[in-house]
Order: C-alpha cells, then sequence, then structure tokens
C-alpha cells in the first residue's frame, strides 16, 4: 500500500565552490555536488551510486570529475568472480597463523600500505547544511504525511535494475604481468649473448616441482602394483587441482586449541538494536583511538558526535523484502571481535545489488594483521553468501578509485572489476580504463562516440517536489510558486540525479 511506501526526502547545495582535497591537499581543487539527504530507499541510493553519488552520513555527493583535482570513480567488483591475488592470499594466511598459533607479524614490511580498503577523504559540507534546524525536524515528521498524500501516484515507479554490467574482465593481473624477457646466458667462451635456439624454452621451478612430485607419485604407484603403466605426459588436471575460493582461505580449519578466537558480527545501525548499544561505546573509542593515531585527528575532530554524525546516521532505512537477504536492506557496521575484544569495525551498506563498503576503523595495536585487506576480503565473501538468497545482489562497491594518487589505487587489485565511465554512466573493465588514466586525470571510459546516458533527464517538469507539505511535479510547482524562477538550479538538480530518481526523488522547496 502506498500508506506504507519511503520517500527519499533531499535539499540540494549545488557545486560551485571549490574546497580542500583529502587527497592531494590542494586547498581549493575539490569540487563536488551536494545535497542532504533526510531519508532516503535503498534503491533510490543504489540507482544514485551507480551515477557516481556517495554518502557521508547523510551528506550524500558527486564528484565534478571534469573540474575537481582528483577525479574519483564508482569502482565495483564482480564478487562472484573474484579470485584472491597472491598478496590477498598473503593477508588470509597471516590471520590464520595469528588466530591459529599467536604468530603476530612485525615490523613496517608487514603492515599493508593503506590502512583502510575502503578509506575516503570526507566531503566538506557546505555551512548551510542544516544538522539539527526544525526545518530538518519537519520534514522528518511529515514523511507519513507524504505517504498518505493524495499526489504521491504521479510518483513514477521504481526504476530498472541497475546498468547492465561491462565487458568481462580478464583474470591477468596487470600489475604482475611478466615482461617475457630471458636471461642472457653463455655456453662457450665467446658465445652469443642471449637464449640458445636449440635448447628448450625455461621453464618455471614451480612447474618443475610439480612435474617431479607426478613423477614420483607414478613411480611409488608402479612400485605398489596400482599402476603398470607410466605416462610420458602430465595427467590432465581433476577437479582435486582446482584453486582454493575465497571461503576456503577464510574457513580454513584450525586446530581444537587455538591461542585465539575471532569473532565477526553484523549489527544494524540502529539504536533500537541491543547488540549496535551494548558496543556503542567501545565502538567510539575505537573510532576516536584509530583517527588520532593514524590520521593525525585533535580529540575535537573525533568526538562522539562526529563519530555519530559520519558513520552512525545515514538515511537509509532499514528495508526488508521477500526476495531480499534476511538481514534485510541499509546500513550495517561488521564488528570484529578478537578474544572478545573490539579491534575493528566496517561500516557498510546493503543496498538491491551490492554490498557498498562505506568505512573501516580499527585499533592502531593490530596494524600489523592487515585488517584493511582482511575486511575487504571477508565483505566480498559476504557478498557472495548474501547473492545466494537474492541473485541480484553480486557487486561489491570499494567506494571511490583516484588513479591520481598513487595510494589510492590498491582498490584495482580485487578483480574483476570495472570504473564507472562519467560520462554515459557505464561500466568498463578496470584494464581498459587505467591505459587512458595514464595519460589523463579525467577519462571518458566509453569508446562509443555516439553513446550517452540512457537515463539523462528530459523533461524538468516531471521532477517531483514537496512543496508546504505536499508531493507534486515541478511543473506544477512552477505555477505556484511566487518569487524568482529556480529553474536553473532544479534543471541541474534533476539532470544530475537522471529522469527516473528525478521523477521519484522529493526535492524540498522552501
Amino acid at each position: 500500500m502506498a500508506a506504507n511506501k519511503s520517500f527519499t526526502i533531499v535539499e540540494y547545495f549545488g557545486g560551485d565552490d571549490g574546497y580542500r582535497c583529502g587527497y592531494c591537499k590542494n586547498e581549493k581543487g575539490n569540487f563536488s555536488h551536494g545535497m542532504w539527504s533526510h531519508t532516503m530507499t535503498v534503491q533510490d541510493y543504489q540507482d544514485l551510486i551507480d551515477r557516481g553519488w556517495r554518502r557521508s552520513g547523510k551528506y550524500v555527493y558527486k564528484p565534478i570529475m571534469n573540474k575537481t583535482c582528483c577525479p574519483q570513480y564508482t569502482i565495483r567488483c564482480h564478487a562472484l568472480k573474484f579470485q584472491p591475488s597472491k598478496s590477498h592470499k598473503k593477508s588470509l594466511k597471516k590471520m590464520n597463523k595469528f588466530i591459529s598459533n599467536g604468530e603476530l607479524p612485525t615490523g613496517q614490511d608487514d603492515a599493508e600500505p593503506m590502512d583502510s580498503v575502503c578509506e575516503e577523504a570526507r566531503p566538506q559540507e557546505p555551512s548551510k547544511v542544516c544538522h539539527a534546524e526544525v526545518k530538518c525536524a519537519a520534514i522528518t515528521d511529515i514523511q507519513k504525511e507524504v505517504a498518505e498524500c493524495p499526489t504521491v501516484t504521479e510518483v513514477q515507479k521504481e526504476a530498472a535494475d541497475a546498468a547492465p554490467t561491462g565487458p568481462e574482465t580478464t583474470k591477468k593481473d596487470l600489475m604482475s604481468a611478466p615482461d617475457g624477457r630471458t636471461t642472457a646466458t653463455s655456453t662457450k667462451a665467446g658465445a652469443v649473448m642471449g637464449a640458445d635456439p636449440s635448447r628448450p624454452p625455461c621453464r618455471k621451478a614451480k612447474e618443475l616441482r610439480k612435474e617431479r612430485r607426478l613423477q614420483k607419485e607414478q613411480m611409488r604407484q608402479k612400485a605398489d602394483g596400482v599402476s603398470s603403466i607410466v605416462s610420458s605426459t602430465p595427467p590432465t588436471p581433476t577437479h582435486a587441482s582446482q584453486p582454493k575460493t575465497l571461503e576456503d582461505f577464510i574457513d580454513e580449519s584450525l586446530p581444537d586449541k587455538s591461542s585465539h578466537c575471532l569473532e565477526v558480527r553484523l549489527v544494524p545501525v540502529s539504536f533500537e538494536d541491543p547488540q549496535f548499544t551494548a558496543s556503542y561505546e567501545q565502538s567510539v573509542a575505537l573510532y576516536s583511538c584509530y583517527q588520532m593515531a593514524i590520521h593525525g585527528d585533535d580529540p575535537s575532530e573525533c568526538s562522539e558526535s562526529q563519530f555519530r554524525r559520519f558513520l552512525c546516521d545515514s538515511p537509509l532505512e532499514a528495508e526488508y523484502s521477500p526476495d531480499g537477504p534476511e538481514v534485510g536492506y541499509g546500513s550495517f557496521h561488521q564488528q570484529y571481535w578478537l578474544d572478545g575484544r573490539l579491534v575493528a569495525v566496517g561500516v557498510i551498506d546493503i543496498l538491491p545489488t551490492c554490498v557498498s563498503s562505506v568505512y573501516l576503523y580499527y585499533h592502531p595495536d593490530s596494524a600489523s594483521l592487515s585488517l584493511g585487506s582482511y575486511s575487504a576480503l571477508r565483505e566480498i565473501a559476504f557478498t557472495r553468501q548474501l547473492q545466494k538468497q537474492s541473485p541480484k545482489l553480486c557487486f561489491y562497491y570499494l567506494g571511490f578509485y583516484i588513479h591520481s594518487c598513487p595510494k589510492m589505487r590498491y582498490k584495482g587489485q580485487y578483480r574483476p572489476s570495472d570504473l564507472l565511465c562519467p560520462e554515459t554512466y557505464a561500466w568498463v573493465a578496470i584494464e581498459r580504463c587505467i591505459l587512458q588514466l595514464e595519460n589523463s586525470r579525467y577519462a571518458r571510459f566509453n569508446q562509443d562516440p555516439d553513446a550517452g546516458d540512457a537515463r539523462a533527464l528530459k523533461d524538468v517538469g516531471r521532477a517531483m517536489v514537496l512543496y508546504r507539505r505536499a508531493v507534486m511535479p515541478y511543473a506544477a510547482y512552477s505555477r505556484k510558486r511566487k518569487g524568482s524562477s529556480d529553474e536553473t538550479e532544479v534543471q541541474q538538480f534533476a539532470g544530475l540525479l537522471g529522469q527516473d530518481c528525478a521523477e521519484r526523488i522529493l526535492l524540498y522547496r522552501a
């Protein structure tokens, strides 16, 4: 019934003023459009992040890609096709060793280069954002009235499913691709430098060891009378030789008496949830400790109120669907408890087609455990688990990929993954995108010159607004409104959202 339906209500703030960039520290180089979301449906937020938007608390922003100093491209990983790389396996084995026998790596070399796999530079919110004004309270109070409003029937149906995936990416990791060079050799005095064409090509030590093991096994079987024929060629690989999955590494069996116990809890971000409230003070203390030690924040910058606004206040309301995950959709804290002590918290949003990582904070004493990489791998595995309950939920979003900031390129190691084209909003395999980003900070990834925004704004008059406690199309509102026209601002806002979202999301008009 319409009376039970939730709606997204926002205030738009434009994006004309530049502010300090958290990546390159340019004082006035970061530009983005912003809006304050009083409430938001998970489907609307899914559609928004698929157009380059992202939330920080209740503030939702979209970088102005061709203007900002460090373009931020939305990145997603194909969770179902993900295979851990060598470095990912190392992180998982490191944690398993620590839990199993208490072996804790020491030294800087053991710590990952980035402390948090989904660390983001928080955007500067405009001063006119009203956090506690009567206007905000009034908008929240009329949420139920909006649902009852007779003009709600003019709101269009939910948009189609998220944009189709881009081209399949290859399994080859560009960062670790071999260069193909051969080592110069000399067989006799005065011999020509270079590979001897008469000799067989060099083989990797790993292949030689594998072949020797096969030969020994065949000899043993022959001695035992199991086999009377030794094949001259290696046998065809069987299912037993399949690579270990991500889950295999995470669920690796541990001895009965492990040195440590790690428990991962998924807790809804709600003060009505007993687990969330019971761990709230510990979570605040952990956040403060992390921000001061890792980012050098002043205590005033990581207070309880800052923590609550940044990582607890969410415009997303909990939603449940018959074909959705059992835990429902919305904002969650994934807590990591080590021997009964909270050591890390991953903040995530569960949306119709993805798990979106928001932030990670952990205890500095546990930095050597590579909790940034470990938590991201756990979240990918969690996405795969949810997909079994909700088939469309198959992507893991890592926030923004910033190629112009070298220490933020690590997100591209979670493959196969795509970047969002900033002009057509089509997904493109990251391997193709990186080739362009090596030459230019800003790039249009879609190679089709005739392609455009499939959901571009066509009629601003059909965009929905909330005016004097009533929901109406902008065309009707503009006839009622007195004073100077605000069509330019609404046109910009609706254009950034696209036609589908503009017809569902309610723009607050005073």
